[in-house]
C-alpha cells in the first residue's frame, strides 16, 4: 500500500509539472542571454572603465527574425515579454558586426549562439567592444593581410603561436619571458620579409584583437580556464584555411592575458596611435631583438618548425593551382562584374584566399547596394580597392531575379545586365 501511494504521488507531480509549467521557448531562452552578458558586462565594468552594456540584435539567418534586448527609437521592433522581436529588412547584411540602424548603433550576432555560457557571453562581449569602440577612440580598420596566406608568413605565423602556446604552458617567470622573447622575435622576422605588414597586422589586431581579448576577459572563465582555452585555440587554429583575417583573435589575447600579471588593466593605456608589438615588447621587458634571422633560425625546432615548414611546402603547391583556377575564372575568361555604389557587406573570414595583386575570393559572400543584393555561395572575386566584385558569368536572368554558378542577383528597378560581346564580358548599366 505505501508503494502503490509512493507511486501515485509521484504520478501526481509528474502531472502537475507536465501541465502547469510551459516549456521554455525562444524568447525564454534569447532572455537568459541577455541576462547573462548584462551579470557580466556589470562585473567588469573596470576592463573600459564602463559598461559595455550595449543593444543587442540576434538574427536569426534562415527567417531574419531578429530579437533585441532595447526598441529601437521607430518602433519597429514589438515588445514580447522583456524583448522586442520583428523582422530584420532584407537590405541590412546580417553578420556578427556593429551597425547604426532605426536610431541606435547595434551589436548584431547571427543565431544560433554557441551551446557553452562562456563562448555565448565571450562572443556577444566581442560585438560589444564595436558598439563603443568609436567612443573609446579607436577606429574600425579591417586590412586584409595578404602575406599571411603566403608561405612564409604562415610559418613565421604559425611559430609565433607555437611560443606563446608555451609561454602560456611555462612553470617559471624565466621560461615565460623567453618564450616571450622567441615570439616576438618569429613576429618582427615576418615584419622584415613583408615590409608594411607591422602596419596591416597592428591595425587588426587593434580592431578584433581587441574586441577578442575584451571578450575572453568577460567570458566568465577563470584564469586557468582562460589558459586552457587560449592553449586549445592556438591548436585548433593552424586548420583554419585562411589566416589573413583571423589571426589577430589568437595573437592579441594571449599577449594581453599574459601581461595581465603586471599590469591589469593594460588595454586602457593602448589607443589607435599604438603599436602593439613594441607595446608588449616594452611591457614585457623584452631585451632589444638583434641579428633576427640566426636567432630565429637557432631556436624554430624548439617549435616544431621542421613541422611546419613541411606543411606549409605542401599547402603552397596546393593553393597555387587554387589561385590559378581563380584567375581562370573570374579574370581570364568571361566574368560578370559589378561595380560597387553604396554597398554593405557580410562574408565570412575565414575562408577567404587571395589571388596575387589582382583581389581576394570570398567563398562565401552578400552584397547589398543600390542595385539589388548579390548572394554568393561558390565564390566571388572582391578587387584589392573593394571597389567592384566579380563573378561567373550569368546563366539565367528572369525578369530581375538574375543567376549563375553559385550566385543570384536580385536586381532592383533601373538596371540591367548587358554583354560586351568584343570581349564576352557582362556588366551592369543604369537606365
Amino acid at each position: 500500500m505505501i508503494k502503490r501511494i509512493f507511486i501515485t504521488t509521484l504520478l501526481g507531480l509528474f502531472m502537475q509539472s507536465m501541465y502547469g509549467q510551459k516549456p521554455p521557448t525562444i524568447q525564454d531562452s534569447i532572455a537568459t542571454y541577455f541576462d547573462e552578458i548584462k551579470m557580466q558586462t556589470n562585473k567588469h565594468q573596470q576592463l573600459w572603465a564602463g559598461n559595455l552594456y550595449s543593444p543587442m540584435l540576434l538574427v536569426n539567418r534562415g527567417t531574419r527574425q531578429v530579437y533585441a534586448n532595447f526598441s529601437d527609437t521607430s518602433g519597429f521592433l514589438r515588445p514580447i515579454g522583456t524583448i522586442y522581436t520583428g523582422i530584420l529588412p532584407k537590405e541590412i547584411n546580417i553578420a556578427n558586426t556593429a551597425i547604426n540602424w532605426n536610431g541606435r548603433r547595434w551589436a548584431m550576432i547571427m543565431l544560433p549562439l554557441p551551446a557553452s555560457k562562456e563562448d555565448r557571453i565571450k562572443l556577444l562581449a566581442h560585438e560589444l567592444f564595436h558598439v563603443i569602440q568609436p567612443s573609446l577612440g579607436f577606429k574600425l580598420f579591417n586590412p586584409t593581410n595578404n602575406h599571411l596566406d603566403q608561405k612564409e608568413g604562415r610559418v613565421y605565423l604559425r611559430l609565433e603561436l607555437e611560443a606563446l602556446k608555451n609561454a602560456l604552458q611555462a612553470t617559471s617567470d624565466l621560461d615565460r619571458k623567453t618564450h616571450l622573447t622567441n615570439a616576438l622575435a618569429f613576429r618582427k622576422y615576418r615584419y622584415l620579409l613583408y615590409p608594411g605588414a607591422d602596419s596591416t597586422e597592428n591595425l587588426l589586431e587593434l580592431n578584433e584583437g581587441i574586441a577578442e581579448y575584451t571578450g575572453s576577459v568577460i567570458s566568465g572563465r577563470s584564469k586557468s580556464q582562460l589558459r586552457e582555452y587560449f592553449v586549445q585555440r592556438i591548436n585548433s587554429f593552424i586548420n583554419n584555411p585562411t589566416f589573413v583575417r583571423s589571426f589577430a583573435y589568437q595573437t592579441t589575447p594571449v599577449y594581453g592575458y599574459l601581461l595581465v600579471n603586471t599590469k591589469k588593466y593594460w588595454n586602457r593605456e593602448v589607443t589607435i596611435k599604438t603599436n602593439l608589438t613594441d607595446y608588449f615588447i616594452k611591457n614585457f621587458a623584452i631585451s632589444p631583438l638583434n641579428d633576427l634571422k640566426k636567432n630565429t633560425d637557432q631556436v624554430s625546432t624548439q617549435y616544431k618548425g621542421m613541422i611546419i615548414v613541411s606543411e606549409e611546402n605542401a599547402r603552397e603547391e596546393k593553393i597555387k593551382k587554387q589561385i590559378a583556377e581563380y584567375k581562370n575564372l573570374f579574370i581570364t575568361r568571361p566574368h560578370f562584374e559589378l561595380v560597387f555604389e553604396q554597398m554593405e557587406v557580410s562574408f565570412d573570414p575565414g575562408n577567404i584566399i587571395p589571388v596575387e595583386d589582382k583581389g581576394t575570393v570570398y567563398p562565401n559572400i552578400r552584397v547589398s547596394d543600390n542595385w539589388g543584393i548579390l548572394l554568393v555561395k561558390n565564390g566571388a572575386l572582391m578587387s584589392n580597392s573593394w571597389d567592384k566584385i566579380s563573378v561567373t558569368p550569368p546563366l539565367k536572368n528572369e525578369h530581375k531575379s538574375i543567376s549563375g554558378d553559385g550566385w543570384t542577383l536580385e536586381l532592383k528597378d533601373g538596371y540591367t545586365v548587358v554583354k560586351d560581346e568584343s570581349t564576352g564580358h557582362y556588366k551592369l548599366t543604369k537606365q
